[in-house]
């Protein structure tokens, strides 16, 4: 078994490896990979999944998100 600092980084690792994936190839299958790889740290993490969510929807009303399709060039 890996101690707490490898099973991490391992985590990380395969998280890039995950997100690598899907640009290389759009696949949905990749984004449950991805998103199962989050999963994973947040309960390594102790992070409870409905806060994360809670948090992300805040950090939108906040700061806007994706669905409208704005490309932020740069911040001044």
């Amino acid at each position: 078994f890996a101690d707490d600092d490898e099973y991490l980084k391992k985590l990380k690792d395969k998280l890039k490896e995950e997100v690598d994936e899907f640009i290389g190839s759009d696949a949905e299958e990749e984004l449950v990979d991805i998103i199962e790889v989050i999963y994973a740290l947040l309960d390594f993490m102790k992070i409870d999944k409905e806060k994360i969510e809670q948090s992300r929807k805040n950090k939108v009303k906040k700061k806007g998100g994706f669905k409208q399709r704005i490309i932020l060039e740069e911040i001044t």
